[in-house]
């Protein structure tokens, strides 16, 4: 069954506030996470049909920890959820081989090729650039040095600080406390309907990338803006010369 995409023209609110502080997400969002799936896929036999599968298994136990108290770093709950899904299939797999199929290609993944320009065109306006992940601080760090990105933003955030997972109100509300800005002033960018909406119910403005594959969720409220890459971005925000 194909996937559901809403019209992207029809989604836009507009934005009220110019934002203070811009907070990406890294994977997907920023950086291309192809390598990951023909790793995964790989280490499965050449199953690229149970790559959705993985990656659902991952994100529904990262929720699962984050509701039930406990917390692994987003790298051992790809890895559990790899051997989950190799076991329900009958495919064998050690948790170092698993490990390696995720561990080593995460953190190597190149940027989508509007990333870079965007970015740097970006950096030159009157707003911190930030970025929010599940990733570790460690892993964050190492993929945005090997895109050649970490230059273009003020700091990283990650989950690991709280040890909750986005969509939790308080990953969202880390970023603002620790930058002293009201919730409409921030503008949250991401390839995930999920990360938008947790943004949405804490009161930051909302851009939607709509990268290639990367449905919206019918039920969720619309964002603010709907865009194909940063370009378009930055026709939204402006780029006013920082003092």
């Amino acid at each position: 069954m194909a996937a559901y995409v809403i019209p992207t023209q029809s989604l836009a609110t507009g934005v009220t506030t110019k934002p203070k502080v811009i907070i990406f997400d890294v994977n997907e969002t920023l950086l291309d996470l192809e390598p990951v799936g023909r790793s995964v896929a790989k280490i499965l036999g050449e199953r690229e049909d149970l790559l959705p599968l993985w990656f659902t298994t991952m994100l529904h136990y990262s929720l699962v920890e984050t509701l039930s108290d406990t917390y692994h770093d987003f790298g051992e709950i790809g890895t559990a959820a790899l051997m989950m899904v190799a076991e329900t299939h009958g495919i064998k797999l050690t948790y170092e081989q698993a490990k390696n199929a995720i561990v080593t290609p995460l953190g190597s993944l190149p940027p989508h090729a509007d990333v870079a320009p965007g970015l740097a065109t970006l950096s030159k306006g009157d707003y911190k650039i930030v970025s929010l992940t599940n990733s570790s601080f460690k892993g964050v760090e190492k993929q945005l040095k090997h895109a050649g990105l970490s230059d273009f933003f003020d700091k990283s955030y990650s989950v690991e600080a709280i040890r909750k997972y986005k969509p939790h109100p308080d990953t969202y509300r880390l970023v603002l406390k620790d930058l002293g800005v009201q919730p409409a002033e921030a503008m949250m960018v991401a390839a995930h309907a999920w990360d938008l909406m947790g943004a949405k119910n804490v009161g930051l403005q909302t851009v939607f990338v709509a990268r290639p594959g990367k449905p919206l969720y019918p039920f969720m409220t619309n964002p603010d803006h709907v865009v194909k890459n940063l370009q378009e971005l930055i026709s939204i925000v402006g780029i006013p010369e920082k003092n």
